[in-house]
């Protein structure tokens, strides 16, 4: 374990983790933009379509769980898609309150053009699989140690 800088240090730009993870979300959209440039996505409708191509027709609510989304980002998002011809939005025949999304044709075959995004993200990267699939674990660990450490909060 390494010792933590003196605490006057704790303040300093260098050491503050969220602006790190802030910096390289902010890079990798820079990345994400240009590859999907191609597909005619934003990285934001790319998550959308990723949870649809694997789990396929799902409810609004459900949709926004998997992508830590409420319904008003992400109505925006699936209205977009719609008007692009990749999904289409109907009121559930079980639950009229509820909103199904499905791919259309377009939308399902789109997912062959998608195929290489994720190589070339890896390939921008310089990290080999092993790396990213640890980074990603320590990633959803700290995501999920900051969900329980809202949790205690909001207690």
């Amino acid at each position: 374990m390494t010792t933590p800088p003196p605490t006057t240090d704790w303040l300093r730009l260098d050491q503050q983790i969220c602006f790190s993870l802030n910096a390289a979300s902010r890079a990798f959209g820079g990345v994400y933009r240009v590859i999907l440039k191609d597909l005619g996505l934003t990285y934001p409708q790319y998550l959308v379509m990723l949870v649809l191509w694997e789990h396929g027709d799902l409810p609004v609510k459900k949709l926004g769980e998997h992508l830590r989304l409420d319904s008003g980002t992400l109505s925006p998002l699936l209205k977009r898609l719609e008007s692009a011809g990749l999904v289409r939005r109907e009121r559930s025949a079980r639950d009229e309150r509820s909103v199904e999304v499905r791919l259309t044709e377009e939308g399902v075959a789109l997912r062959e053009r998608a195929l290489e995004v994720p190589r070339r993200i890896a390939a921008a990267t310089s990290f080999d699989m092993d790396e990213i699939r640890e980074l990603r674990a320590r990633l959803d660990e700290l995501t999920t140690a900051l969900d329980s450490a809202q949790l205690d909060e909001n207690s």
